[in-house]
């Protein structure tokens, strides 16, 4: 072998291996599975780092102005039930099918009477004016006889519970002073993932307790509110903020010390912080907070739709033809709704509200949370793949744009479905009763579930005497659990009665806006 051959063999070595390692890395550039990112670049997402308006160098966060600031303004709620006498339902006899409800009623149907001993309970409130107004949670002051608030210089006052709207989980208090301390209001639609929050409440009634966490998720929907509402609200803030027991009612604020939510909830198993907690956006609380103060009610607008739920299986969006997160699919607009006289046809998926994207039921709820009866809205949709618009009038539950009067009732009897009426006293002459409340229809709520017939007349609850609406509504108000509902039809002998049960289980069905 020459020295041309031997040079020219490794000339084509040489050459062969950088082509190699050339190629190579040109294949392991271009491909996404290696698990390596490009030294130098910054993927989009993090436009507002590139831009300068992320984290600035190492400053340590503190929050002790936030603190000193919503401090002041968050108070604890005290509330006392007083003893009171229930009667109860025993269980329903097994022959009631072959013999009648009654049959047995003595050993296995009959009422019971018990006594409820007194019960007191705590939680938090922020006071949102000057002038002694509060905001809370429905369930912190639900049913009290008594409420008393504690300011974070011990002194108290007796509260006046203003309204409440268990549809939201939210009330509003009133305490006799002035100039004193208030939460500042902060805008929830501003509020960011990872963005840093405080919690302030009185956890397992310790005095006014801080802590923090970031904001871990926005829009979710738990289920809650729907145990006491047919149309909740719910698109909770979610933190990773410790919060226990007796935190329900007070402050998330942002890292101002502004007010950016309500504390409301906690994920656990134990009943105890477990990681997560929820608040209710500031946004949804100004606008019922406001309704309350001045009307005594919620005007509540309404959309007009049943909807795909978030939780539905992905199958049921695969079906309507959309992916999860694209929008909110209409599976029915009942006719006199506001998107029905809009235009709005079942098969549309709605992908933003006045502007503000949507992509789930909570989002969307919480966005139509923010208007009242008669206020038009831009609903933007999808229909066949279509981008298309349409200006809404809201309309309240009636299906009309009327200020909504103060009903204590209101919850209960969206609940309960169908329609009742006072038997008049001539009426009552004629059945040979004392008063009642007529079933004049059962509608789609609870009565519904029961094997009653339409014109029933009610003149019991649990042996309870009942002679109209208002009595019927203040006795299933304050019972739990399944009532026994007895009473007459006319025209017919004999008393017949129906077990009622007041908090079924709620089915993953249609969402209703």
């Amino acid at each position: 072998m020459n020295w041309k051959s031997v040079f020219a063999i490794a000339g084509v070595s040489v050459v062969t291996s950088v082509l190699s390692v050339w190629g190579l890395g040109k294949i392991y550039s271009s491909s996404n599975s290696n698990g390596y990112q490009e030294s130098g670049k910054m993927p989009a997402n993090y436009a507002s780092f590139v831009e300068g308006n992320g984290v600035q160098g190492n400053t340590p966060v503190d929050f002790s102005a936030a603190a000193g600031a919503a401090t002041p303004a968050v108070v604890h709620i005290k509330t006392k039930i007083n003893a009171r006498q229930v009667t109860t339902q025993r269980q329903r006899s097994p022959f009631a099918d072959l013999f009648g409800d009654d049959f047995f009623g003595d050993m296995f149907g009959g009422p019971r009477s018990m006594t409820i001993p007194e019960q007191r309970a705590s939680g938090s409130g922020v006071i949102i004016t000057k002038d002694g107004y509060i905001v809370t949670n429905n369930h912190v002051i639900e049913n009290a006889d008594e409420i008393n608030v504690t300011m974070p210089n011990k002194k108290s006052y007796k509260a006046e519970l203003i309204g409440a709207d268990p549809s939201s989980d939210l009330a509003v208090l009133k305490i006799t002073g002035e100039n004193l301390p208030y939460i500042v209001w902060g805008n929830s639609d501003d509020v960011k993932l990872g963005q840093w929050v405080l919690a302030i409440g009185y956890p397992w009634s310790l005095d006014v307790t801080v802590t923090a966490g970031i904001v871990s998720a926005k829009a979710r929907s738990l289920g809650l509110n729907s145990r006491k509402s047919n149309t909740p609200i719910e698109s909770f803030i979610q933190t990773d903020a410790a919060v226990n027991q007796g935190n329900s009612g007070g402050a998330l604020v942002d890292a101002e010390g502004k007010l950016i939510g309500i504390n409301s909830a906690i994920a656990s198993q134990t009943g105890s912080y477990a990681g997560y907690s929820y608040a209710i956006p500031v946004n949804i609380v100004r606008k019922i907070t406001g309704d309350l103060i001045k009307y005594g009610a919620v005007q509540r607008a309404y959309l007009g739709i049943t909807y795909l739920p978030d939780d539905a299986p992905e199958e049921e969006f695969r079906k309507a033809g959309i992916a999860q997160g694209e929008g909110v699919y209409v599976r029915e607009v009942p006719e006199g709704g506001a998107a029905a006289a809009a235009g709005i046809k079942p098969g549309d998926y709605i992908t933003a509200i006045n502007g503000v994207k949507v992509t789930s039921g909570s989002e969307m709820v919480e966005q139509v949370a923010n208007y009242k009866p008669g206020d038009k809205v831009t609903i933007s949709f999808k229909r066949d793949g279509a981008a298309k618009s349409t200006t809404v009038t809201l309309k309240n539950r009636a299906g009309n744009t009327d200020v909504v009067k103060n009903d204590a009732n209101a919850d209960l009897k969206e609940k309960l479905g169908g329609q009742l009426e006072t038997v008049s006293k001539k009426d009552a002459e004629k059945y040979n009763i004392a008063g009642g409340v007529r079933v004049v229809s059962l509608g789609e709520g609870l009565l519904s579930n029961t094997r009653m017939q339409k014109d029933f007349v009610i003149t019991s609850v649990n042996s309870q005497p009942v002679k109209s609406v208002e009595e019927l509504m203040k006795l299933l108000g304050s019972a739990r659990g399944t009532v026994r509902l007895e009473g007459v039809y006319p025209g017919f002998e004999g008393v017949y009665g129906y077990p009622l049960n007041l908090n079924p289980q709620q089915e993953n069905g249609n969402g209703r806006q």
